[in-house]
C-alpha cells in the first residue's frame, strides 16, 4: 500500500469503525446536550471528536506506521501544493462566505446554529467557542473525511468511487440536521475531496468548510444579538 502500511490501516480503519459507533450513540451531541447545558455539552462534543476522530488515529500511526510523517503527509496533513491550494482558497473564499450568506437565512438552519445558544450571551464566550469549533471540529473533520477516508483509497479503488465513498459518509453524518444541510453536505463532499485531491492536503478543505460553519454562525450570532429582549 505505499505510504498506507497495511497493519496502520487496518488498526486505523478498525478504531474509525468504533469511533464512529461511540460518536453517533453514547457521545452523539444532542444526548449530551440533553444531560448538560449546551456550552459545556458541545465543549465536550468537539473534545471527543477531536480525540476519537484525529487524536488516537495519529497515535496508531505514530505506533503502527514505518513512517508516520510520510503517512500522514500522504494523508493530506501537510501543506500539499501551495500555489494551487492559495488558488483554490482565493475563489473558493467568497462561495464559502455566500453559502453562509443564504445558509443563514434558512429557518431550519437558524434553529439549529449555533450549537450551543448558551455562548450567544457574551461576545467572549461565542469567540472561545468559535476558535475551539476550527481547532477541535473542522481540522479533525478534514482530516477523517478528506484525509484518512479518502487518500488511502484513492490508489485502490480510484478516484471517483473514493470521492463517493467519503462523501457518503460524510453525508451520512450528517443525518438529523436540516435537509438543506444534508443536500449541501453531498455536494460539499465531491467538492471538498476534490479539492484534497488536487492540492494534496486536507488544509484547505478544513478552511474552506470552516469558512462556511463558522461564517453561518457568526450570522446567527449577530441576528440573536440584534434580536430585541423577549423577542421569540
Amino acid at each position: 500500500m505505499g505510504a498506507f502500511p497495511e497493519t496502520a490501516m487496518a488498526a486505523v480503519y478498525a478504531w474509525l469503525a468504533a469511533a464512529f459507533g461511540l460518536m453517533i450513540t453514547v457521545f452523539h451531541h444532542r444526548r449530551l446536550a440533553a444531560r448538560l447545558p449546551d456550552d459545556r455539552a458541545y465543549r465536550l462534543y468537539f473534545l471527543l471528536f477531536f480525540g476519537l476522530f484525529m487524536a488516537v488515529p495519529l497515535l496508531l500511526i505514530a505506533a503502527l506506521a514505518p513512517d508516520p510523517a510520510g503517512f500522514l503527509a500522504a494523508a493530506g496533513l501537510s501543506a500539499g501544493d501551495t500555489r494551487r491550494g492559495l488558488l483554490l482558497l482565493a475563489a473558493g473564499t467568497p462561495l464559502a462566505l455566500l453559502a453562509a450568506f443564504i445558509g443563514s437565512r434558512d429557518p431550519a438552519v437558524q434553529g439549529q446554529y449555533p450549537f450551543s445558544k448558551r455562548v450567544c450571551a457574551s461576545g467572549r464566550a461565542f469567540a472561545a467557542y468559535e476558535v475551539s469549533y476550527i481547532f477541535l471540529y473542522y481540522i479533525p473533520w478534514e482530516f477523517l473525511f478528506r484525509g484518512l477516508l479518502f487518500f488511502p483509497l484513492v490508489g485502490t479503488i480510484g478516484l471517483v468511487p473514493a470521492l463517493a465513498v467519503q462523501t457518503a459518509l460524510s453525508t451520512i453524518y450528517h443525518f438529523g440536521h436540516p435537509d438543506t444541510e444534508v443536500f449541501a453536505a453531498l455536494g460539499a463532499g465531491f467538492l471538498f475531496g476534490w479539492v484534497a485531491s488536487v492540492t494534496g492536503s486536507v488544509l484547505y478543505t478544513a478552511v474552506l468548510h470552516a469558512l462556511v460553519g463558522v461564517g453561518t454562525d457568526v450570522l446567527l450570532y449577530r441576528r440573536l444579538r440584534r434580536r430585541p429582549a423577549g423577542a421569540a
